[in-house]
């Protein structure tokens, strides 16, 4: 089988993609192929910038990313995650996780529950280890669960004990190298979690010959882990025939997106 040959069917409920739809609360909603890749690649819709905050909080964090920084700083802080990633051997992580995914299924029996003892814990293991971090398998969730604004209250408190405590086990160094070698451990848990167990379900439906590459990269353009991204204006934008102000908000719907032809 072949990607051209591969069919993954939106989610059951996902509503079909269409025009922009404005929501007071959230901005506009945009679906469709051609507006999505209008918004994401038009330099005046840009990611919202986190203004910062304390020393070894969520709010720090967030400021001192790549992820949501502004576009002035953005390369050079990208350049700081790609750095700490080009020192790593991808073969070698594959052998790692290998052995450990071979070891939970030996200690498994008959049951295993993929996304919990697989999915979040085996790549968190591997890529820590190899950052040079202790045991982060309590703090790493749960900032990754507030790491986007808009998070609760109860949540930015559990992420700030937690960025507090990778912060005390990661090898010290700049202020934005550190943040970023954490940026990277928190943007691999839920995502890479999500995307394991995406295609663990969509894999039951095609040939085991089938190669994993090319199934990860259709479950990431048709079910990806990542559900929508955000942007804001910084000009006026032409979207969909019409003009959007500067600062309107947008919120780009990942599994509604389809490509013409796409089932």
């Amino acid at each position: 089988m072949t990607v051209d040959q591969l069919v993954i069917a939106p989610v059951p409920g996902t509503p079909p993609c269409g025009p922009p739809v404005f929501d007071p609360d959230t901005g506009w909603t945009v679906t469709r192929h051609a507006d999505v890749w209008a918004v994401l690649t038009d330099p005046a819709c840009q990611v919202p910038v986190s203004g910062g905050g304390p020393p070894g909080a969520l709010a720090w964090l967030r400021g001192a990313v790549s992820r949501f920084s502004a576009p002035e700083r953005h390369p050079t802080r990208r350049a700081v995650g790609v750095a700490i990633l080009t020192a790593l051997d991808p073969d070698e992580l594959r052998v790692a996780a290998a052995r450990l995914t071979g070891e939970a299924l030996d200690r498994a029996g008959d049951r295993l529950d993929v996304m919990a003892v697989l999915a979040r814990r085996v790549p968190l293991r591997v890529l820590t280890e190899r950052l040079g971090l202790a045991d982060p398998d309590a703090a790493g969730p749960a900032v990754a669960a507030a790491y986007h604004p808009g998070a609760d209250a109860a949540r930015v408190a559990a992420a700030d004990g937690a960025v507090a405590a990778l912060l005390a086990m990661t090898p010290p160094g700049p202020p934005e190298a550190v943040a970023n070698r954490t940026g990277l451990l928190v943007q691999a848990c839920d995502a890479t979690a999500g995307l394991i167990g995406a295609a663990a379900r969509h894999g039951l439906a095609v040939p085991p010959t089938m190669p994993t590459g090319e199934l990860l990269a259709e479950v990431l353009r048709l079910d990806p882990p990542v559900r929508g991204t955000r942007r804001v204006t910084v000009a006026p934008v032409r979207l969909a025939g019409g003009v959007l102000p500067p600062g309107s908000a947008e919120v780009v719907d990942v599994p509604r997106h389809r490509r013409p032809g796409d089932p």
